[in-house]
């Protein structure tokens, strides 16, 4: 089978092609079909799932976060099956999730890509990924902080790699450098949740934040 790495053009497509599916807004494409307005205009104004819950619409809400996690799943997935290299599967598995994190169709202006980075992690390795689901389940269940759990969980999930490399599964330095680069991110687009925990004014799980 041919090594599509070694093809430096089908490579930058591939980046670019993972770019574009991150950048699609299932949040708006779903709160549009489902009569609903633009998460945008509302709540936090982060087109990603949390914000659509706000708006009642539970399917909706459940289909972005399926539609977030898939797209960054699918274009994982595509690059391992056609036999990449480590370095390429990296590059997409970053692609992918800053076209979540900054869409070309709402003006570089995304969600927070927490759904996006599980769908990665199912594609690398669907243990590691329920080893961070497992995380999150922990964290949100004895503190009631979703922001917190997902923090933790990009946190944890570099360590995880690694640690499943030693004695599960085969790791890979450039892919466990790229869920580094996407913790990183996660922290970033989450500074203020994280100024919002430490001020003691973050809402937890169950409880209503009045918009």
């Amino acid at each position: 089978m041919m090594d599509y790495s070694d093809n430096v053009l089908t490579s930058l497509g591939m980046l670019v092609g993972a770019y574009i599916l991150g950048s699609v807004p299932f949040a708006v494409v779903f709160s549009r079909l489902f009569g609903l307005q633009d998460p945008r205009t509302y709540g936090s104004g982060n087109p990603g799932a949390t914000n659509v819950l706000r708006s009642g619409n539970k399917a909706a809400a459940a289909l972005t976060l399926i539609g977030d996690a898939a797209k960054g799943w699918l274009a994982v997935w595509l690059a391992i099956h056609f036999k990449t290299s480590p370095l390429l599967i990296a590059g997409v598995a970053i692609a992918v999730f800053l076209g979540h994190l900054y869409p070309i169709f709402l003006k570089f202006k995304g969600g927070k890509g927490v759904a996006t980075a599980f769908g990665i992690m199912i594609a690398i390795e669907p243990i590691l990924a329920l080893a961070t689901m497992a995380t999150w389940i922990i964290m949100a269940v004895f503190f009631r902080f979703s922001s917190l759990a997902a923090l933790t969980c990009a946190v944890f999930a570099p360590f995880y790699y690694f640690f499943g490399g030693m004695l599960v599964w085969s790791s890979h330095l450039p892919i466990g450098a790229a869920l580094i680069v996407i913790a990183l991110f996660l922290l970033y687009r989450h500074k203020a949740n994280i100024q919002r925990l430490i001020a003691g004014t973050e809402p937890r799980i169950g409880n209503r934040k009045n918009s």
